[in-house]
């Protein structure tokens, strides 16, 4: 599977790298991850229309210890980057085309990808009961200074 769906639990909405980090620290990271992809999507290799690309954090969530973990930050066109966040896709009344865009990047039917919805939303129902810790530490070497790194 190329594009998958990555809902962010509610308990941890707001509690990113942008809210972690000055506007020009957080500028120089998305700008590296563009450069790093060549402006291009790095999962289907388009474009958007208004702008190539926006930057995406990668989480991994350890559900035994309750910890939401920066793996890296990456380069998505507007579509794919609409899909990893499913939910705002569809509280701005644009699931639809979310689906749709899902299934054409992996080649699937649009059922599969109602299915892929189905199975990732039941995860991020039950993560969203939980409070997580915040580890950033993939940005010790990215020469930015951490406001507020969520390690409360």
């Amino acid at each position: 599977m190329k594009l998958e769906i990555e809902l962010v639990p509610r308990t941890c909405w707001f509690s990113n790298v942008r809210s972690c980090v000055s506007k020009k620290d957080w500028d120089m990271l998305r700008k590296k991850a563009y450069v790093a992809a060549g402006h291009k999507c790095e999962i289907c290799g388009g474009k958007g229309k208004h702008w190539p690309v926006e930057c995406h954090e990668v989480w991994e969530y350890d559900d035994t210890k309750k910890t939401q973990t920066l793996l890296r930050m990456c380069a998505l066109c507007p579509g794919c980057h609409e899909v990893k966040h499913m939910g705002l896709a569809g509280i701005k009344g644009r699931t639809k085309q979310a689906l749709k865009h899902l299934a054409k990047v992996n080649s699937w039917k649009l059922s599969q990808a109602e299915d892929h919805a189905t199975k990732a939303f039941a995860t991020w129902r039950n993560r969203s009961t939980y409070y997580w810790l915040l580890d950033l530490a993939y940005l010790d070497g990215e020469n930015v200074k951490v406001l507020d790194d969520g390690r409360r």
